[in-house]
This record gives C-alpha cells, structure tokens and sequence, in this order.
C-alpha cells in the first residue's frame, strides 16, 4: 500500500518483524517507463486494474506508448533486509526499452515486451540463466548477499 517500491518492500519486512519478531527480507519490483512520468512503477501487478492480468497490463502499456517515441523504461527491485533491528536496502535496476509488440513466451509481466539494453531480445526470449544475468532482482539480490558475507566475515 505504500507510493513507492522501497516503500512496499520496507512495509513487507516490517509486518514480519513487528508480528513475528524475525530477522528477514522482502522485495517489491515495478517497471518504471519514463515516457509515461515512472508508471506503471508501484502498480505495475495491477495497472490495468485489480484482475491482475499480466496481458492486459501489457496491453495498456503498448496503447499508451502506440504514439510516443521515447520507449525508455527500467525494471527496478529493491529488496528490504531486517536483521536485529537495523533494515538495509538493496537495489537492482536493469535499463531498456519496451516493444511495440509482445515478443517471446518465457517469463511472467512484462517480460514480453521488455528488452534489456545492449540485448536485442526480451526477457521472455531467454532462458532462465540468461535472464538472471540482466534480472534486476538478481542484482539487488548480489548486493544482498555481498552484504551478508562481508557481515559475518571475522575481522583479520
């Protein structure tokens, strides 16, 4: 329920650490398309409304850019750790464009209309592995886990 994706993140780790007193993580993930001032961004599950259709979001999104230029977007996901009382935030941003049309049949969302930059392919174009090696939640998922092993590291 928060405006932003950080936002959204925090409050998931916060509602298990508050009720269930427990270190954890949690994430939120948006397509942000500059054209269109960060939509779908915090909404992006539902932005074609509450049934939640990954075509249907995609629909919009391809209508509303039909006429514009500037296809320019980027898949963001920031991940909220909660550890003894202290939250850390990680980010992944992964940049590109969005298609004209819907492209490809792996993946979920916008994959079939997103290409990575410097790609030439969308995301429901690849397979599994090449696609976490652009994934934006496979990023801040890194930046997570350099975290944790630079923490439990003992001091030379």
């Amino acid at each position: 329920t928060s405006l932003t994706i950080e936002g959204n993140a925090k409050q998931k780790a916060d509602y298990i650490t508050e009720h269930f007193n427990l270190n954890c993580f949690a994430d939120d993930t948006g397509l942000e398309i500059n054209a269109l001032n960060g939509e779908p961004g915090v909404y992006s599950a539902r932005y074609a409304g509450d049934q939640r259709s990954d075509s249907d979001n995609m629909d919009l999104v391809l209508n509303k850019l039909a006429s514009i230029n500037d296809r320019s977007a980027r898949f963001k996901t920031v991940i909220a750790l909660t550890i003894d009382n202290q939250q850390y935030l990680f980010e992944g941003i992964v940049n590109g464009i969005i298609r004209t049309k819907k492209t490809g049949t792996n993946g979920f969302g916008y994959d079939p209309i997103f290409e990575p930059e410097n790609c030439g392919k969308t995301f429901a174009e690849m397979e599994m592995d090449e696609k976490n090696s652009y994934s934006h939640r496979a990023r801040a998922i890194k930046k997570m886990i350099t975290f944790m092993h630079d923490r439990i590291q003992p001091e030379s």
